[in-house]
């Protein structure tokens, strides 16, 4: 059975906190996982959370600050510790090419692991293509070379059991349909819809820019920093972050259906603060305060009206 959802090994800014540990998230996507910013800590979160490294086929830094990537260290050598069969592939900004290869090689172990690396340049692109999705990067403002990611699953074809009943389509002939688009004819456009792929996207430490907007567009779930609170507005912008207004009305602008916001800042005592904010700003649709090891489902594909 397919399993999409989100598990939050971390939901920390810069300083963790008794009750949140630095960043960590993976993403299960039917049969891979893709891990996006583990930072310190992130390997003992896998244990309270249930994942293995068996479960992580993608690695994705959206920056080399500490809270973001620290954990890679622990992470890889794990990979290997536990002899993953499977080929793993990792992303990041290629500006931080060096800090990667420290990280990777941090201290001595035996490397047993194949790791593959693909990073990102420039004003990103796509990344990978496969059959269940395409995961692409955007550039983002950061005082270091950022990133956020998206992950897009290709369109398909519902078939309409009405549809296909009103023209006598029955038994074999539904299959060659679908794999030639017509059959004693009736064409595919006839008996089916466009079922629209999901989208995800990953967004950390950015002001708000044209990246931003790129990787919100249309996501059935969007992640996304909220470090600071609306009264920071000018705090964020300095240090190159989001306040949870912000976030929310990008996600507003951008028909998000499910918000999650985390990173926060170890300033603020009350994280309901950042939800009520966010409505505020004018999101209504789902929204999720992000807590650790919380796991946040994909939301169910939309079934358009008949």
């Amino acid at each position: 059975m397919s399993v999409r959802e989100l598990v939050v090994l971390g939901t920390a800014s810069q300083v963790p906190t008794r009750h949140r540990n630095h960043n960590g998230y993976l993403l299960r996507w039917d049969g891979e996982g893709i891990l996006f910013d583990p930072g310190e800590g992130t390997q003992r979160q896998m244990l309270h959370a249930g994942v293995a490294a068996h479960d992580i086929n993608r690695i994705c830094v959206t920056h080399f600050h500490g809270d973001h990537s620290l954990g890679l260290a622990g992470v890889i050598q794990r990979i290997s510790l536990d002899r993953v069969p499977h080929r793993i592939t990792a992303h990041y900004p290629s500006s931080g090419q060096h800090f990667f290869d420290r990280l990777r090689h941090a201290t001595a172990y035996r490397e047993t692991a194949e790791l593959a690396q693909l990073p990102a340049t420039g004003d990103g692109g796509v990344l990978a293509e496969t059959s269940g999705y395409t995961l692409e990067a955007h550039r983002l403002s950061h005082p270091v070379e950022a990133y956020g990611y998206r992950l897009t699953e290709p369109d398909a074809r519902r078939m309409l059991p009405e549809k296909l009943a009103a023209h006598s389509v029955t038994g074999p002939a539904i299959g060659r349909l679908q794999r030639e688009g017509e059959a004693d004819g009736v064409t595919l456009d006839q008996v089916s819809e466009v079922r629209r792929g999901q989208r995800f996207a990953f967004v950390m430490d950015t002001r708000l820019c044209d990246g931003v907007y790129r990787l919100a567009e249309g996501c059935d779930l969007l992640v996304i920093e909220s470090t600071f609170l609306d009264e920071d507005e000018q705090l964020a912008a300095d240090h190159g972050h989001l306040t949870a207004g912000q976030a929310a009305r990008v996600a507003r602008d951008a028909g998000v259906r499910h918000l999650v916001l985390t990173h926060f800042s170890q300033r603020y005592p009350d994280p309901d603060e950042f939800g009520r904010q966010a409505r505020a700003a004018g999101f209504d649709g789902e929204l999720t305060i992000a807590a650790d090891l919380m796991r946040v489902p994909v939301p169910t594909r939309h079934i358009p009206a008949t």
